[in-house]
Parts: structure tokens; sequence; C-alpha cells
């Protein structure tokens, strides 16, 4: 559980708003000690943001002392250098345009809006500002408009608290609660809870991570270990200061708001699983075949095709052989991987997948009945499964027109998994990270071959905890805590 504090420069500051036995003066925050190895966040609403003021000293201390700041010292060092140009040229085309159909009544040729945390009550400019609150995270921000030939943004200012009117007063309060609506809760020593963990999910995801039975075990077995869980989706993305940890239960991809949730949680401190770091490595099969290479880990035979390469046929069909799988780097469930049989379906898929990846990984075909699934924890195998491929198919998933279907699967112990088989897992696992991941392996006699590592794999209950049981989600729940304990 972490303690929530509010620096002021001067108590009268914070006079108009709900009275939160964590508002403190900058020179009551230098004398404050805490609770040992508690995780702090800090509000700092000191007036002084310039170079060496208040504000500045404020966040500087407390990234000295391992406290989570907002603003923290990188954004006032963005303003004290300048670098606010440059953040406004870098706005993306599509925001500005959004920012002129707003705005394209408006009679005027200047205006300003606030920010209270990130939110502002015009709802046409929320992607604006999601984009500048990403870039400048400051309890309040001025952003200052102007209209040439479009509109534009001019320049971004700190706002201060003691100069809000009232109903500003009461945007910000409305704002803050939703940020961090920690201060309304009891305290910790109040509390059955010692961890509080967020558990990202998508309820309309097609095929998604967990099923809701097994995120529900999952959240039983963090009761029992003192740690409280709450369901939160991509809209929730300020909101996971208010956490310890986040476990991400959607299917990643690097331009989603997963992997920017991801880093927003471990730029914040919390433990994640998935950590950016492995979402970025697993979500594209070039990288990884170049990865697994270079480890010499076992993968079938592969070969990068360029766009632009006249060779490419050529060179695939002389080094692989036919039938070959081509795959694009960032499919998931068996999407965007073909089978090819002839130099005819060789030469249309690779012009059809071409439309959606300059480079497409190219792979020797190995007919088995079944993968494995190893499980992978903190290095460890957790778990192992056989899934096997979908009626007369040749992969796992078969999609169709409104309908996918799978093959059958079948649970086993870690301890009957072949020596091999487990050894192939681990070493693909490890120059990835140490987080939880699902390796894809498949077994031809005394071969063995690393298909791919996915960052998010699936825990559903009935099938990945079918021989654990429970005692899969302790495992997982154990994890976290230590997780979380190293980050203290």
């Amino acid at each position: 559980m972490s303690k929530l504090l509010i620096v002021v420069d001067k108590l009268q500051d914070w006079g108009p708003f709900f009275q939160y036995d964590g508002v403190m003066t900058l020179a009551d925050y230098l004398k404050w000690q805490g609770k040992s190895r508690q995780r702090v966040r800090l509000i700092n609403l000191c007036r002084q943001s310039q170079y060496l003021g208040s504000g500045y000293y404020c966040s500087l201390l407390a990234e000295a002392r391992n406290h989570h700041a907002i603003p923290s010292i990188k954004v006032f060092n963005k303003f004290n250098r300048d670098e606010i140009a440059d953040v406004i040229d870098d706005i993306p085309v599509a925001l500005t345009k959004q920012l002129n159909k707003a705005l394209a009544d408006n009679p005027e040729t200047q205006l300003t809006f606030q920010l209270y945390f990130g939110e502002t009550n015009e709802r046409s400019l929320k992607k604006v500002a999601d984009y500048l609150f990403e870039a400048f995270s400051v309890p309040i921000l001025h952003v200052d408009l102007i209209k040439k030939q479009q509109w534009q943004v001019k320049t971004i200012r700190i706002g201060s608290l003691h100069k809000l009117t009232e109903s500003q007063q009461t945007q910000f309060a409305e704002a803050l609660e939703r940020f961090s609506h920690k201060i309304w809760r009891l305290e910790p020593n109040k509390r059955q809870f010692k961890y509080d963990l967020a558990v990202l999910m998508d309820p309309k995801e097609q095929f998604p991570p967990c099923t809701p039975r097994s995120i529900e075990l999952f959240c039983k077995a963090a009761k029992k270990a003192a740690m409280d869980t709450e369901i939160i989706g991509a809209r929730d993305h300020q909101r996971l200061a208010e956490f310890d940890g986040l476990f991400i239960r959607e299917t990643t991809a690097v331009n989603h708001h997963t992997f920017k949730m991801a880093l927003k949680a471990e730029r914040e401190g919390l433990a994640v699983i998935d950590d950016p770091n492995s979402i970025l490595r697993c979500s594209n099969k070039i990288y990884l075949q170049t990865l697994f290479e270079q480890h010499q880990v076992p993968v079938p035979d592969g070969l990068m095709l360029f766009k632009y390469d006249q060779d490419n046929l050529e060179r695939a069909a002389d080094l692989l052989g036919l039938p070959m799988v081509l795959k694009i780097p960032d499919g998931s469930f068996s999407r965007g991987v073909v089978k090819v049989k002839t130099m005819t379906e060789l030469r249309q898929k690779m012009t059809e997948l071409f439309e959606q990846s300059a480079i497409i990984l190219a792979q020797r075909y190995t007919f088995t009945e079944f993968d494995w699934r190893i499980g992978v924890l903190n290095g460890q195998a957790l778990f192992a499964c056989k899934y096997f491929m979908a009626r007369n198919h040749w992969q796992i998933y078969k999609h169709g027109s409104g309908k996918t279907q799978s093959g059958a699967f079948s649970t086993c112990a870690v301890s009957e998994v072949p020596a091999h088989v487990l050894d192939a897992a681990i070493r693909a696992c490890a120059p990835i990270g140490d987080s939880l991941y699902g390796v894809d392996i498949k077994q031809d006699g005394d071969q063995v071959y690393v298909i791919e590592v996915n960052d998010n794999p699936n825990i559903d209950d009935g099938v990945e905890d079918l021989y654990l049981g429970n005692k899969l989600y302790d495992l997982l729940v154990e994890d976290f805590i230590r997780r979380i304990e190293l980050k203290r």
C-alpha cells in the first residue's frame, strides 16, 4: 500500500480542499520520515517551478528519496531547458486537425484552457490533453492556443494552486479525486490489504489471455495474500500511480495502449507483467528470430525477406523448400501466418503480406500434431500444455468467416515434459527477461524448435491451470509480491 503526500508552499493553499493528513509544506516534507520501505507518491503543488525554486527542490528531493513525484524533476527540466517548443512542434497532425475541428466555430484568435491531471472540460480536446499530459505530467497545466491560418498550441505553462478561481478549484478537486482516489480511502493501518494490484482487461476482446473465471481465481489468491485487486481499462492510465503493480491481461502490442500503460507503470515504479521490454521483444517475430539465432536457441531454419529484394522468391525456395511458412512480424493467434505449397502461392502470399510489413519471416515448415506451450515465470517453468492443431488444419487456430476453431489440449506436470523441451524454453526466455512468458515449441523426436515466446500467455481455467489448480494463481501472486518488495 503506497502513501500519498501533497506538498505545498503554504498550508492555506490547500485551504479550500478536503482536509487530508498527507498535506504538508515543503519544510515539513524535509523532516518527514514515513515508514521504512513504504512506497510514496507525491503531488508537488509548490508555487515556484523555476530552476532552484521550491517546486524544483521538492521533486529533486523526492527523487533522491525514491519517492515518485508529479511533476518529476525531468518534467521541470523540460520547462527550464525550453524543450516545450520541441514537444509542441511534434504534436501529431491528426491531433492538430482535431483541435481545429473542435474550434472551427470559435471567433477568437487566442484561447487558454487548463488541464488538471490531464483532464479538460472540453471533450473535443481530450486527445490533445492526453498527449500534452503524457509529455508534461503536471497537476495544473495552462495551454495557450493561437489562431493564425489554423489553430495551434502556442505555449504551455505550469499553473499554481493558489491562483485558481472557485470554479477552477472545483474542477481541480474532482480531477484529483479521479487521479488518485486513495485520498478518500482509509489509511493502511485500517485496511486489510498490504498491496494494490491493477489488472488490465478488455471485456470486449475476442481472444483474451484469461477467462473471467481465471481472473476471479487469481483475485481470490491475491486476497488471501493481502493484495487488493482492481480491474481497470485503457481509460484508467492516469490512475496507475495508485497501485503497487500492474498485471496486463489483455493482448499486447507496441502500437497499442497496453504498451503505453506498461511504460507509464514502469516509470511510476510499479511491478509490471508484462513489462514494456518484454512486449517490445516478444511482439516482433523478426526480432525473436535474430535474438534466438544469436543466443543459439533452436529455431526452424528461417530467412528474412525484404519487400524490394528481387531475389526473395528464389532464395526462399532454395533455402527452405516447399511447403514453407510465411509470417508478418506482429501477428498473433495464428493470424498473419500462412503456409504456401507452390511457387504461385508463394508469390501471391508474399505480395499480400508485403502490404502489411516491409519484412516477412519465412521459415521451414515442420509438421507436428501439437505444439508444446511452456509457461515460464522468473526463469522457471510454471506450467506445461500440449496444444493440438485444429481439425483438418496445420495450426492451432483456424480462422474462418465469422468463426474461429481451435484444437484440443492436454495439460501435464512440468516434471513430465522432456528435458530438452524445458531447456529450450528456459533458454529462449533468458535473453528476453524475467517476466511471465508462454514458449511455443515444436518437438520432432530429439529435435526441438522454438517457434515464438509470448509475453502475454493464456492462463485459462480448466486449461493451463488444469494440473496445478489454485496453486498456479498462488505462484503468480507470490511472484508479484516479490517484485513489489524488490521495487521498495
